[in-house]
């Protein structure tokens, strides 16, 4: 796996002052364990909060800052962190992250975690200090082996140190964070089915509201966040909110940096952390390096396989969400994926679809049944034996399977690339309906009601 931040011809460095999430990693790509996690700083920012910061101010200054959600959503972080219940006789309250990274294309997350594991344990520290959380869990992805190796070992670092367990740092605060795998479900994605999991149920994603911060983990008040998200929170607390909204660019709504990538037949994929701001086409071109020889862009997905499909005049979209948004679709998780011209559109959304609908929870109707039939319909179609209508059939479904038509967001994310391609891609979809054939007579004359 590729993770630089480095830009044309290594003109851009890694530092403290620029790269908040990624200064701290090593050249080798080697994990950075507790003394060197220390040696650069490390758990200053959690000695900061519990010594010079009450609990309320903690959460005040996420908020000032900007922070939103890294995982796709984007929801403001400080905001969610002031649902959560303020009767100081509710004494048991849990802090999940979400480290069930599925989404296909994205992988941001795993190196966070697999190389920085300490900075993901006192992003958690520091939170679940600001929510009165005494108990936190890591719900990671089942197959990300290495990142749960490495979370275990650093988990067990931290409670060596002093920094995890009873009265951490002297302030008569308890925390006990465990490292939780997942059995390996897309839908664990959403923070309810997240949680069901977690209790060792169906994960289907829960009725909202009630919402998590009021009824979540066995009932209990819980919040949810991201592994990137909470990887964020040392540098606001150390830094401040000025310095930590000065890092984007300007014109972006967004605060802070943002781990983005690029995938696909590009000459340099990788992971680089860059300001919100900056430009598809600087990512593109001067991060990933354009296309490799041989091969033309077609087209590319900004932010993971649930974004819509963009073309190439599209990439001096501002990559921050408003910006994304201007151009008709998603952030998302911020790691792009360049489409070449040999991609043949239908075989690609078929193979897209496939895999949502496997991984619908079956919950409800328009996304248990609408999936799959997306399905049938694009295999017909990469067959040559598409029937006239199914198009409109397939925007049909793009329609009843929207935001707000469904019980969650899996299938609005799922049919977001197939509406997108038959916009810009129609051509192909038609290209597989097969010549009409004549229409057959009924062999009998309908019987009319009331004849």
């Amino acid at each position: 796996m590729t993770l630089t931040s480095f830009g044309p011809a290594n003109r851009i460095k890694r530092s403290a002052e620029t790269h908040p999430l990624t200064w701290r990693l090593r050249d080798d790509g080697e994990t950075v364990w507790l003394d060197e996690y220390q040696a650069k700083n490390g758990y200053a920012a959690a000695r900061k909060a519990f010594a010079d910061m009450a609990q309320d101010d903690i959460v005040q200054t996420v908020k000032d800052s900007g922070l939103k959600g890294r995982g796709g959503a984007g929801f403001p972080t400080g905001v969610k962190w002031g649902l959560m219940p303020k009767d100081e006789s509710i004494n048991i309250r849990y802090l999940l992250c979400n480290a069930d990274e599925m989404e296909p294309n994205t992988w941001k997350d795993r190196m966070l975690m697999e190389q920085l594991p300490h900075l993901l344990i006192e992003g958690m520290l520091i939170s679940a200090r600001a929510l009165k959380t005494y108990r936190g869990y890591i719900f990671l992805r089942g197959e990300y082996t290495t990142a749960a190796k490495h979370l275990n070992r650093a988990v067990e670092e931290a409670k060596a140190a002093g920094l995890l367990g009873k009265n951490i740092l002297g302030s008569g605060f308890d925390f006990e964070l465990f490292v939780h795998t997942g059995a390996g479900r897309y839908i664990c994605g959403e923070e309810t089915a997240l949680i069901n999991s977690l209790e060792g149920r169906r994960a289907n994603p829960r009725s909202k509201p009630p919402f998590p911060a009021a009824v979540g983990v066995w009932g209990k008040p819980t919040c949810v966040n991201n592994v990137e998200t909470l990887c964020n929170v040392p540098a606001i607390i150390a830094d401040g909110v000025d310095w930590y909204k000065s890092l984007a660019r300007e014109g972006s709504e967004d605060m802070g940096t943002k781990l983005m990538g690029f995938s696909g037949k590009v000459k340099n994929p990788g992971l680089w952390e860059l300001p919100f701001g900056v430009t598809g086409r600087e990512l593109f071109e001067d991060y990933a390096g354009g296309m490799r020889d041989g091969y033309k862009l077609k087209c590319w997905q900004p932010g993971g396989a649930g974004t819509g499909f963009l073309l190439p005049e599209h990439l001096d979209a501002q990559m921050y969400a408003g910006g994304i948004a201007k151009v008709g679709t998603r952030m998302g998780t911020g790691l792009a994926m360049a489409v070449d011209d040999s991609v043949n559109m239908v075989s690609l959304l078929r193979n897209m679809e496939e895999f949502f609908a496997r991984e619908s929870c079956g919950f409800c109707t328009p996304c248990r049944d609408g999936l799959p039939w997306s399905v049938k319909l694009l295999r017909a179609i990469e067959n040559g034996e598409g029937q006239a209508g199914d198009i409109e059939t397939l925007l049909g479904l793009v329609g009843f399977l929207g935001p707000g038509k469904t019980f969650c967001a899996h299938a609005p994310g799922a049919v977001e690339p197939l509406g997108s391609a038959i916009k810009y891609f129609r051509p192909e979809f038609e290209a597989g309906i097969a010549p009409t054939r004549a229409v057959v007579p009924p062999l009998a004359k309908p019987i009319v009601v009331g004849a």
